[in-house]
């Protein structure tokens, strides 16, 4: 069995730079409906964006975390990628939380698990 995440999106081929970027994942080539995006490593799913007719229009079901040591170092990187910063940050059980959201609005969250902060 391989775990593969899907996020639907308009446009799969220009949000492919802004994920990859932000996961350090390699993209592949648009092959419609998908864009497909590998960890380098191969330790992490890989995730497919795909393109789909109907615009989002709630809260995400379902979202990656991106648990990082340094929140304002990361949050800087996300937003200059393209990311904005949707509530946050907070402190959610002990977790420093950032919710954001991708050039299309699919919310992501930056976390900093505790005792992971830099000093």
């Amino acid at each position: 069995m391989e775990l593969v995440f899907v996020l639907d999106c308009a446009d799969p081929d220009a949000l492919a730079d802004f994920w990859a970027a932000a996961l350090g994942y390699e993209r592949g080539g648009y092959d419609p409906p998908y864009v497909a995006l590998t960890d380098p490593r191969g330790r992490n799913p890989r995730l497919l964006l795909q393109r789909v007719p109907e615009p989002k229009v709630a809260k995400n079901r379902m979202h990656p975390d991106l648990r990082v040591a340094d929140m304002d170092a990361e949050l800087a990187r996300v937003t200059a990628l393209g990311a904005t910063v949707v509530r946050g940050p907070f402190v959610d059980d002990g977790w420093p939380t950032t919710v954001c959201a991708d050039p299309e609005g699919n919310e992501f969250c930056v976390i900093v698990p505790p005792g992971k902060e830099q000093a």
